[in-house]
């Protein structure tokens, strides 16, 4: 049996394969944000994908299904209660948590507030749920005058902070956050604190790519800490440092952009032979599905296809590639938030068209599972391996 002694996890944010059993209780019904979004722009190109078995997942208008695809190929239903990033992420390196997160949609309480703003020793404006980037344009004049930052939720379980960069600085924007992060434990403890650092003038503010996450810590160990236990490194792209609040991962590459956090994951390839490089791209969910763009949504996902030879081309002859998502953001749909959707899953490794198929997987925690047996670390807790299937 093949030998695996490096796994790359890339995480497509938000592209997600079709409605949950449950969507409903998410008002989530007809979600499918992959073929949804290929409809709405008459039909997707994404030959390197379809070369691995995407189309072979569920019904994509322009990918078809290969009947001897490069990759095994699958799909994954999330067990943990919840449709946020932190939940899908932290269920995909073996967590799977049986409540939600708390989510506010009607903001948050005032002793919640009155706390924070002790702490920080001045007003807040806004705190309600809302687009970042509405609620910029709405509360930024009065945020330039007062000199207040802006603090707002969505349907996801997060508390987030704003504030222009010249009125506020970037770091101190940070210790605010940090001191969020220190109140919001226990029954308000949100899944992240973010920082929204953005520039510009009325009506022509324009986040700044200076974001910063605030997750809580894991609850218990992951697949991340059993690699780093048996000294195996871990290196994260992307914001998978912040996703799991650091624990368990060894080295941290901030990106911009998909493209910015390709080029950092080939670079890291090429320096780091051993272990897992677990990369999180998040421009199809910030970009395009939050704000209902299907067409830049399409063009987003073209774009990782054509890098995908890149990737692949990187890979060494006992690497392990596996390509997934963590939760839905169907952009053609009248809701701007996360949606309850089947993620895709697919693997593959150099020399072999595997044509597998993985069938539909009861966890997100499958991944863990696999990477704990082929890494031969101690079982986890949930989920169930591929491995015997994929490596023959």
């Amino acid at each position: 049996m093949k030998r695996i002694e490096r796994a790359i996890l890339i995480v497509l944010d938000s592209v997600g394969v079709g409605e949950l059993p449950d969507a409903a209780l998410y008002h989530d019904q007809g979600s499918n944000t992959l073929a949804n979004t290929a409809l709405a722009v008459g039909g997707l190109k994404l030959p390197n994908l379809e070369e691995l078995g995407l189309g072979n997942i569920t019904e994509i208008l322009g990918v078809a299904r290969v009947d001897n695809s490069r990759g095994a190929y699958g799909k994954m239903a999330e067990k943990s209660a919840g449709k946020d990033t932190t939940t899908g992420h932290w269920e995909l390196a073996g967590l799977v948590l049986q409540h939600p997160f708390p989510t506010y949609p009607e903001g948050f309480p005032q002793e919640i507030i009155s706390k924070f703003e002790e702490a920080i020793g001045c007003a807040t404006l806004g705190n309600k749920a809302a687009s970042g980037t509405e609620i910029i344009e709405e509360l930024g004049p009065k945020h330039l005058e007062t000199g207040f930052p802006i603090v707002y939720t969505s349907a996801d379980s997060v508390f987030q902070i704003a504030a222009h960069e010249e009125i506020i600085s970037v770091e101190e924007l940070y210790r605010m956050c940090e001191i969020a992060r220190g109140i919001l434990q226990g029954p308000h403890g949100v899944g992240r604190v973010i920082a929204r650092p953005f520039q510009g003038e009325p009506g022509s503010f324009q986040r700044t790519p200076k974001r910063k996450d605030y997750s809580l810590e894991p609850l218990y160990r992951t697949v991340l800490d059993l690699l780093k236990e048996k000294g195996e490194p871990v290196y994260g792209v992307g914001k998978i440092f912040d996703i799991f609040a650091g624990q368990g991962v060894e080295g941290a590459l901030k990106i911009k952009n998909n493209l910015e956090g390709i080029d950092k994951l080939i670079t890291l390839m090429e320096k780091q032979k051993r272990g897992l490089i677990f990369a999180n791209l998040n421009d199809f969910d910030t970009l395009y599905g939050h704000r209902n763009n299907p067409q830049g949504y399409a063009k987003s996902l073209e774009e990782f296809d054509t890098q995908l030879p890149r990737i692949i081309a990187g890979l060494a002859e006992n690497d392990l590639l596996i390509i997934t998502a963590d939760h839905g953001c169907d952009p053609t749909t009248s809701s701007t938030d996360h949606s309850r959707e089947f993620v895709p899953l697919l693997v593959y490794y150099p020399g072999i068209s595997l044509g597998i198929s993985l069938g539909v997987r009861e966890s997100f925690a499958d991944v863990a599972q696999t990477i704990a047996d082929v890494f031969q670390l101690e079982p986890m807790e949930h989920g169930k391996s591929f491995k015997k299937e994929i490596l023959l």
